[in-house]
């Protein structure tokens, strides 16, 4: 009789190294930070709100003598133990320490006087201060806000995506603006989430975004000796079948940037008319040779 050892899986969950701790924290503390002045320095001395339980929060300190910091705390407080359950501890760990040091910078934060007392200059730079830090807080592994693990939940539960929900619920918040600070109030706060918006995506995916290519073609050789020489890109080939002829097929993978687009289509095009081409966003690259060699 032979017996078999079988062996542990590698994929198992490994702790963050000290140094990775502490770049987590530091980033998290800083995007805190970044939010705490995106508020209390431009929106909220302007009346301008943001979407999710920041704006209930806004909304809540206006009406009462409740400071925002200790409502931002409290409403999200639940939202720790759902986001254990649901995403992890880690994740759950950088949330608790990022809206801790949210609530605790806009109490001290609370009595600087706003930069500026025009509503559509608070709305574009506290939306873009705000974007930025929330960016960072969320490339770095936390959350500042309950309203995406509340989306999650009510994704099990309903035929609404995460997306949807979320959309939802912040155009009910933001339209609540409306009957605490006034319509045109309610206008420059869903022009200000607009702008937080498109800031956390920079932020997130990094200004020099990269997209990966697909290319499917009898000329896969010429096309990927082509992106190497005139791009300086590294390629795949992958083997591929085709699933309506079941024809072996040759799939050219490759990274680039969006700068590099146009011309990558451009070879393709030049090579064969009639390959097929994906080009797809991605947000960040690690690793292998990735690094843009020397066009010869």
């Amino acid at each position: 009789m032979s017996v078999q050892m079988i062996e542990k899986p590698k994929h198992e969950h490994q702790a963050l190294s000290t140094r990775q701790i502490i770049k987590r924290a530091c980033f998290i503390f800083i995007g805190a930070i970044f939010m705490a002045v995106g508020l209390e320095v431009f929106l909220v001395p302007n009346q301008v709100i943001d979407g999710g339980i920041v704006g209930i929060s806004i909304i809540l300190a206006h009406l009462t003598d409740v400071k925002l910091g200790i409502y931002i705390f409290v409403f999200n407080l639940p939202f720790f133990f759902i986001g254990y359950k649901q995403i992890g501890k880690t994740f759950a760990i950088s949330t608790l320490f990022a809206v801790s040091v949210l609530s605790m910078a806009t109490l001290l934060f609370h009595s600087i006087p706003a930069f500026t007392t025009d509503t559509l200059l608070a709305a574009v730079f506290g939306g873009m201060v705000l974007g930025v830090g929330v960016g960072l807080v969320i490339r770095y592994g936390g959350s500042l806000d309950g309203t995406e693990i509340l989306a999650i939940l009510f994704n099990k539960r309903t035929p609404f995506s995460v997306g949807e929900t979320i959309m939802f619920f912040n155009l009910f918040i933001l339209g609540s603006a409306g009957f605490v600070f006034g319509w045109d109030r309610a206008m420059y706060s869903l022009m200000a989430y607009f702008i937080a918006f498109k800031t956390i995506d920079v932020v997130i995916q990094g200004l020099d975004e990269s997209k990966s290519a697909w290319i499917i073609s009898e000329e896969y050789e010429k096309i990927g000796e082509a992106i190497l020489a005139r791009l300086g890109r590294g390629v795949t080939y992958l083997n591929g079948e085709g699933g309506y002829t079941g024809d072996d097929k040759k799939v050219i993978f490759c990274v680039i940037t969006r700068l590099e687009e146009a011309k990558l289509k451009a070879i393709v095009e030049e090579m064969d008319p009639a390959a097929f081409l994906a080009v797809a966003s991605i947000s960040e690259v690690k690793g292998g040779r990735f690094k843009k060699r020397d066009i010869h």
